[in-house]
């Protein structure tokens, strides 16, 4: 039975470009994760792979025109935002890089022999060291900062494993291009070119979460697909971590005050935030909490507005465009849900930006308006029009897990009376905003971009130097010969590593 063909699709005609690939065949992802099992050793010196990433690096960005050009051809995302993308890219590549020289990751602990403990101390020193194999599912919606050089890819490379990636049947001509320039990084370094392979098909995605020498795996996509992909990883005879963002709501509550205060900004930010890139942002705020009231009636002008005023998009394949279709046509036929700008089909190809609305009462307990609180991926947002804290109480209870979660408050709310707010806000999701909207998401030490399921399957970050904790374990020497040791941790720190020793950092 001959190999079934990928092809690169036009999302602006629904046309097929060219074929990219074929699916690989089970013995394919088996001979792709063997050969970069192979290669775990020569990831061993940090100061190579530091360099690799920041080689990688230099090739995007040399090859940028293509990539970009490639990108847009298959996702219809557009030049600006690719650009964006790519930069992003880039700077998660070159942020890793120097997570890798400086060398923290490692979490090195030193406690000395100390007979006068009771129970007495043994030598023991700990540090992390590198799971091994790990798939990398790539995104939709972000064919270079969440697919093949992204930062699942990058933050794994970091942690010294080799990386076999399930490219996104979205953009697999984009796949192959970036993986031939990490590729080519790799070989620049003397290191195997199989630290990072690409695979296409979804019986690859499937053989590859299986495969015993795979140690770990990271996903963006959809809670249906993540959720069959975390089971099978669990289902293993040997499970391994599995590390999915699946989908979000990413709610916002707008305080009474702030509505009153400044309902023209908060409807015109609302407005773009949820319709950036056609809703397919997975921190869109897909969910909104606003007053009832002359305040939130002044508010949902000016989304009708800025909404109104937003041309129609082109989705990332027709299938999706199809979803979300029927998705809001779903949603807007049921009671008191009303349509100001109505979402969906805006031509044979585009979908069309809008909002619903809704009693926030309809919320407060279990129905058939608890669609309403499920991910509609595209330019959608839900309001839901409260009449006292006590229903944005019962609503935010019946609340899923999320990325992010915003409260817009006054200025004279920054007191503190909003606290009790921000409260009922910080169980729900992995990243808190006041006063700012969740699209955009920094690359920076601090940063969290995770939450509680179905956002994502574990509580690590996929994004920020952390991201690396999620390919590493640790492991414990106890009572070792100085020259058995790894040199990470000998007594006189040849690499001048950060650690502590005896419980102090040194």
């Amino acid at each position: 039975m001959a190999a079934a063909p990928v092809w690169s699709v036009d999302p602006r005609t629904g046309n097929p470009r060219e074929q990219v690939a074929v699916e690989a065949t089970a013995e394919e992802v088996d001979a792709a994760v063997r050969a970069a099992h192979a290669a775990r050793g020569a990831l061993a010196d940090r100061t190579v792979r530091a360099a690799f990433l920041r080689t990688a690096a230099d090739l995007l960005a040399e090859a940028q025109e293509h990539v970009i050009e490639a990108a847009d051809a298959e996702t219809a995302l557009g030049p600006a935002r690719l650009t964006g993308e790519l930069a992003r890219t880039d700077a998660q590549l070159r942020a890793f890089a120097e997570v890798v020289d400086e060398g923290a990751f490692l979490d090195i602990h030193i406690d000395h022999e100390d007979g006068s403990r009771t129970p007495p101390w043994p030598d023991l020193r700990r540090y992390k060291i590198p799971l091994g194999v790990v798939a990398v599912y790539a995104a939709s919606n972000f064919p270079l900062a969440f697919s093949v050089p992204g930062g699942d890819t990058a933050s794994a490379l970091a942690a010294g494993c080799p990386v076999v990636v399930k490219a996104h049947p979205d953009h697999p001509a984009t796949s192959e291009l970036c993986a031939s320039l990490l590729r080519r990084a790799a070989a620049q370094h003397g290191l195997p070119e199989d630290v990072l392979t690409v695979v296409h098909g979804f019986e690859a995605g499937v053989e590859l979460v299986k495969h015993p020498l795979v140690s770990a795996a990271g996903f963006t996509g959809s809670i249906r697909g993540g959720r069959a992909l975390f089971d099978a990883a669990a289902a293993r005879p040997a499970p391994i971590p599995f590390h999915g963002e699946l989908g979000s709501l990413n709610p916002v509550v707008v305080t009474e005050a702030a509505a009153a205060e400044r309902a023209e900004q908060i409807g015109a930010g609302l407005g773009g935030s949820m319709s950036m890139g056609a809703g397919q942002f997975c921190t869109k705020p897909g969910f909104v909490l606003a007053p009832a009231g002359e305040a939130g009636d002044q508010l949902l002008k000016s989304l009708t507005e800025t909404v109104s005023g937003t041309g129609s998009g082109v989705m990332l394949d027709h299938r999706m465009r199809d979803a979300f279709v029927q998705g809001v046509a779903e949603r807007a036929a049921l009671p008191d849900v009303e349509a100001p700008v109505t979402p969906g089909a805006g031509g044979e190809h585009t979908v069309s930006a809008g909002f619903l609305t809704v009693p926030a009462h309809r919320l407060a307990q279990e129905g058939p308006h608890d669609a309403l609180l499920e991910e509609c991926f595209g330019p959608v947002t839900v309001v839901a029009r409260y009449d006292s804290a006590d229903e944005i109480t019962a609503v935010l209870s019946r609340l899923p897990g999320n990325l992010t979660a915003t409260l817009q408050i006054a200025t004279e709310e920054a007191d503190g009376s909003a606290a009790e707010l921000l409260a009922q806000l910080t169980p729900v999701a992995g990243r808190v905003l006041v006063n700012g909207w969740p699209t955009g998401v920094a690359v920076a030490p601090a940063q969290h971009h995770g939450g509680p399921y179905p956002a994502t399957t574990s509580t690590s970050t996929s994004v920020g130097a952390t991201a690396i904790e999620r390919w590493l374990r640790p492991v414990s020497y106890q009572s070792t010969p100085e020259a058995l040791l790894p040199p990470e941790l000998r007594e006189d720190n040849p690499q001048n590593l950060p650690r502590r020793v005896d419980g102090r950092r040194a």
